[in-house]
């Protein structure tokens, strides 16, 4: 299956906030020897972000979908996945009892009685609502569950909740997406060349080796290797390594300068 990833926020998009999403999505996906297939941001917009999910239910993939899950004025997401999905939000019966026993919580951590008809506690329950038919994903961090619909998965904007529910949609949901063998990426630094004439080689590459991708990185002011192209190809360890010999060869026979050889 193909995973991406949603980030939402204007506070991303405005940069008052640094996104930490998408790097740890990317080591959590390679830790499990999975790729990720694309991301996207969208700020604080209801039509735009309903949008991007409609998107995301159609297409069949795993889909991560990070921030605007609260209770608050500028927290869309739930209701934009209801409206992209066509159904109702609903009081979810195990979001709601997970809510009250946080209640519980907070009040004897305070020493407070635990009043679940005052009006701040009965507003948030809001949490709770989720599109008709979701299924919750655990928090172990506060308890306030994130929701499934299908293959899309939503979660808070938080690191400190969002990572740990990632962590168990991949390995309760998606056992079998695992590999033992991680994506490979052999590349090698290339001096004096330009992407153009290299270009026929990366095509008849990507051609012949079912399943490995080319990739080139050029740089004009690096600070180690001045101006240069990283040229290497990407997937399973084994095609790669037979067509990274055989990118070498292609290189080699046009002259290239060659650099060091990386591997990742």
């Amino acid at each position: 299956m193909n995973f991406g990833v949603i980030i939402i926020g204007d506070e991303i998009l405005s940069g008052k906030r640094e996104d930490k999403h998408l790097p740890k999505v990317i080591a959590l996906l390679n830790e499990r020897g999975i790729a990720l297939s694309w991301a996207r941001y969208v700020g604080d917009d209801p039509a735009r972000i309903t949008a991007h999910l409609r998107e995301a239910f159609a297409s069949g993939d795993v889909v991560f979908s990070c921030g605007g899950i609260g209770a608050t004025p500028d927290d869309h997401t739930r209701q934009c996945a209801a409206n992209a999905l066509g159904v109702p939000l609903a009081l979810h019966p195990q979001a709601r009892d997970l809510i009250l026993e946080r209640m519980r919580d907070i009040a004897a951590e305070q020493g407070l009685p635990y009043e679940p008809e005052r009006a701040d506690n009965l507003h948030r329950l809001n949490m709770g609502m989720f599109p008709e038919g979701a299924q919750i994903i655990p928090n172990p961090y506060n308890k306030i569950a994130g929701f499934s619909v299908g293959h899309v998965h939503f979660v808070p904007g938080f690191p400190v909740m969002a990572w740990p529910m990632l962590q168990w949609v991949l390995d309760e949901r998606y056992p079998g997406e695992h590999s033992a063998e991680r994506p490979r990426e052999q590349s090698v630094i290339v001096f004096g060349a330009m992407e153009s004439t290299l270009t026929p080689l990366m095509e008849a590459i990507e051609a012949r080796f079912d399943g490995v991708k080319v990739f080139s990185l050029p740089s004009v002011d690096h600070p180690q290797w001045g101006r240069h192209i990283e040229l290497g190809v990407k997937g399973a360890a084994g095609p790669v390594a037979e067509a990274f010999a055989e990118l070498l060869a292609g290189l080699r026979g046009h002259g290239a300068q060659l650099g060091p050889e990386l591997v990742r």
